[in-house]
């Protein structure tokens, strides 16, 4: 990966919400102090432990400091952002070709589960930013590939994603957005719900209705902003991931240029599906990145925090309990690089493992990172400590992306109709 280099250190801030985050990383980077069965470097290739490195150190030194902020303002750190890009962070696997990094699934989910110990909202944004790239530079032709990736690799430009809608969610294939062809433009007339980064961001990945019902008459349009009829609701108040704007996306009768088209006509959902499948284990990813930051932040606190004489670490419960939470981010990250692994070498079992490692990882690590807040009794609920606000920001983990009842679906449906 020849865009990641050292990454220049700069001086933390001394805000009380991430006191205890800081000293987490001081005490638990990489290779100094990390317990050894739950290290998330073992069975690494040196290279890939190198740009793990690059992620956790960018992670600890310019996310962390400001996470509590980025978060209670609502800031959209869009120059943290291009820093990342800097790294090779902005199209992880996305084509060299184009401006991307051309790393493997695997690789990604290790980088993203190394940045979102910093903030698990951000990188949650940079997944799906990252998603679109690679659907552009899949899915699009030579002349789209060169007029839109090198941007966005570059994070110049921001991209969001654009299938749920206020009426389809879980059914996707029922979206009712609509894109009639007229001479050399279609005109897009609907609205999608839910849009990380609506409004503030450039380019719009946008899946419309050129023909007959059903997934067969779904579409893949790239919409800019700017363009006249795109305009975008209010700014969602949510309970977490507040670091990236959330917005509804309007379109009437917005005119886009056909050489925008992503693929052909009925392409679209095919696109869609095969983007989230990917997806979905980023966004695990970013769960496996909480959980890891909360067993550390919970295991700091039972060594220090002290009730009827002693430590919180003698007692035998919470040890028991810290031992279900490391089993649980180990077992969650193990199927996560199963599924990146299958998915990477486009394997039959690649939907089904993407859709398992969502359904388990996001749950699974939701509870470790519930449970540490737990640990911390009355502190945990306070915003001057960094646990709540893992707990709030991967809550929804367990929603987007397809819900965990879709992979329900989606899993047994495999099960079931194999031969």
């Amino acid at each position: 990966m020849a865009a990641l280099g050292p990454l220049s250190r700069i001086t933390r801030l001394g805000c009380n919400f991430c006191r205890n985050h800081r000293l987490m990383f001081n005490r638990n980077s990489q290779k100094r102090g990390i317990a050894s069965c739950i290290d998330p470097s073992y069975g690494l290739t040196d290279e890939q432990k190198e740009f793990q490195k690059v992620a956790f150190d960018f992670a600890a030194n310019e996310m962390a400091p400001h996470m509590a902020e980025w978060d209670q303002k609502e800031v959209f750190p869009v120059e943290t952002m291009r820093k990342a890009a800097q790294l090779g962070f902005g199209g992880i696997y996305t084509r060299p070709e184009v401006g991307g990094s051309g790393l493997s699934r695997l690789d990604t989910s290790i980088i993203f589960e190394a940045l979102s110990t910093g903030c698990v909202s951000t990188t949650a944004y940079i997944s799906i930013h990252n998603m679109c790239a690679w659907m552009i530079d899949t899915f699009g032709n030579d002349e789209q590939r060169e007029s839109f990736c090198p941007d966005l690799c570059s994070m110049e430009k921001f991209a969001s994603y654009c299938l749920t809608e206020p009426g389809s969610g879980s059914d996707a294939a029922s979206l009712l957005t609509s894109a009639q062809r007229k001479g050399d433009h279609y005109v897009l007339n609907g609205s999608k719900a839910f849009i990380s980064g609506g409004g503030d961001t450039d380019v719009y990945v946008v899946m419309c209705r050129t023909g007959g019902k059903g997934a067969k008459g779904i579409s893949c349009l790239v919409v800019e902003k700017g363009t006249p009829g795109l305009s975008f609701g209010k700014k969602e108040r949510k309970v977490g991931w507040n670091s990236q704007p959330t917005r509804a996306v309007i379109f009437e009768d917005c005119a886009v240029p056909a050489t925008n088209r992503l693929g052909e006509e009925g392409q679209g959902f095919n696109i869609a599906m095969k983007g989230l499948n990917g997806g979905r284990i980023n966004i695990a990813s970013c769960s496996l990145g909480a959980a890891h930051a909360s067993v550390l932040l919970a295991k700091d606190h039972l060594l220090v925090r002290k009730q009827f004489g002693e430590t919180l670490a003698n007692n035998q419960f919470l040890q028991f309990k810290l031992a279900e939470m490391a089993t649980k981010l180990v077992a969650s990250r193990l199927l996560v690089r199963e599924a990146a692994t299958a998915l990477q070498e486009d394997r039959a079992d690649a939907v089904s493992l993407c859709s398992m490692a969502k359904l388990f990882v996001t749950d699974e690590c939701f509870n470790v990172c519930n449970q540490a807040l737990q640990m911390h009794g009355g502190y945990g609920y306070l915003k001057d400590y960094a646990v709540q606000q893992f707990v709030r920001d991967i809550r929804v983990h367990q929603i987007l992306e397809g819900t965990n009842e879709v992979m329900r679906m989606i899993i047994s449906r495999n099960l079931l109709t194999e031969s």
